[in-house]
């Protein structure tokens, strides 16, 4: 009978193509201890998970570490560790090959807190059109913490330097562990009964745990519908809750939300001041403007006016009837000189100066002006005029000039 016979590597190839192409070990979830923790210099992480029914090897690399991987891990940690299970054919062994590494107890806190959100954001509780504005000038502040601890101090001292003719109202309510969610809504409702015009509800930071009141959906819910706009600050800077997503403003830190909710006295008296010289100078600038205008009107007014525009008209009338009268005078004595220049040239022409001067006017029996020889012949007469009559005259001789 013939055996089939294979080599270490094809039945550890083998191997290796069932686990990867089990699709439960191609992503899982494995809940255990940590040991045997190794930060290799390469960024790798060598650890192994374990329980009280066993062992198993696993390995984060670089690559992941940087995204799966937001906190110190170390030995005795209960952790979730998400991941792929793959056989190394070079040895024949399994391991994990981690891809996120969460706390135990953070981490199914964490899946809650998703959850949740994710289901209030798709009620549209988180959306911007539901934010209330919160108002600038407040009169009354209220406060949902601890009487006790840093946030309600760090609140009333940023709160009263700002402005300390706001008054503080404090709801003390529970913070953390058994009935802090509810002792938080107690206190939104009795501040909004009260009247107060913005409300800060929050606490100082601290572990998951520790915030998880501020996560809870009575809470978000009672932020959600209270009529008066409130500020949530729990925890520090990097610390997120579902009350931070609901409420209409997140601030920080409660230090931060004081400075939101309070506005600062000095620089409103400061503001004002600087509004009110404003003010001045454009009031100054107007009556400036509108004396000048006066001005201008009156002037107008006063060119306008009845009595103006007669004497005015007068005035015109005045420099027209000088203006005619030069303009008259003018032409009478370019008239003259004229007339003296025609009068010297007709004189210089007229017929009887020259006949003064020796000159005859001749005419025949018809009256007709004799201008040439040819119009008279022998025996004609002719009549001959003088300064001082005529004569009769017969033609005896006609000699023509050479």
């Amino acid at each position: 009978m013939t055996k089939n016979v294979y080599s270490v590597g094809q039945v550890n190839q083998y191997i290796k193509n069932m686990f990867s192409q089990d699709f439960m070990l191609r992503s899982i979830c494995v809940k255990g201890e940590v040991s045997n923790c190794k930060y290799h210099t390469s960024g790798h992480v060598y650890f192994t998970i374990k329980d009280e029914q066993g062992a198993m090897s696993a390995v984060m690399f670089s690559g992941n570490r940087r995204s799966g991987l937001s906190f110190q891990m170390k030995e005795g940690d209960k952790v979730l560790v998400t991941g792929s299970i793959e056989v190394y054919e070079k040895t024949g062994t399994y391991q994990m090959y981690a891809k996120s590494i969460e706390l135990d107890g953070a981490g199914n806190l964490y899946l809650k807190f998703e959850a949740l959100k994710k289901e209030l954001e798709e009620m549209g509780m988180f959306d911007a059109g539901y934010k209330q504005p919160i108002p600038k000038y407040i009169k009354r502040l209220g406060i949902v913490t601890a009487s006790t601890g840093a946030a309600v101090q760090d609140i009333r001292n940023i709160a009263t330097r700002r402005n300390p003719f706001v008054q503080l109202i404090l709801y003390p309510a529970l913070v953390q562990g058994e009935g802090a969610a509810e002792s938080i809504v107690n206190g939104i409702h009795a501040l909004e009964q009260l009247g107060v015009d913005t409300i800060i509800v929050g606490r100082g930071g601290g572990s998951i745990e520790d915030l998880w009141a501020f996560n809870e959906e009575i809470v978000a819910r009672a932020i959600f519908e209270c009529r008066t706009p409130i500020i949530s600050a729990v925890g520090h800077e990097t610390d997120w809750t579902i009350a931070d997503y609901v409420s209409d403003m997140r601030a920080p830190t409660p230090s931060a939300a004081a400075e939101l909710a309070v506005y600062e006295y000095s620089a409103v008296v400061e503001q004002l001041a600087l509004k009110k010289a404003r003010m001045d100078r454009i009031l100054q600038e107007k009556c400036r403007l509108e004396r000048e205008r006066l001005s201008h009107f009156q002037t107008r007014l006063f060119f306008l006016s009845p009595q103006n525009q007669l004497n005015e008209k007068r005035k015109r009338l005045m420099d027209m009837e000088e203006k005619l009268q030069d303009r008259m005078e003018w032409i009478i004595k370019d008239k003259r000189h004229q007339f003296l220049l025609l009068s010297n040239s007709l004189e210089a022409n007229s017929p009887m100066k020259k006949l003064s001067q020796g000159f005859a006017f001749l005419e025949d029996r018809n009256k007709k002006t004799v201008k040439s020889i040819e119009n008279v012949h022998i025996e004609d007469e002719l009549t001959v005029h003088l300064t001082d009559g005529k004569i009769l005259a017969k033609v005896s001789e006609v000699i023509k000039r050479e």
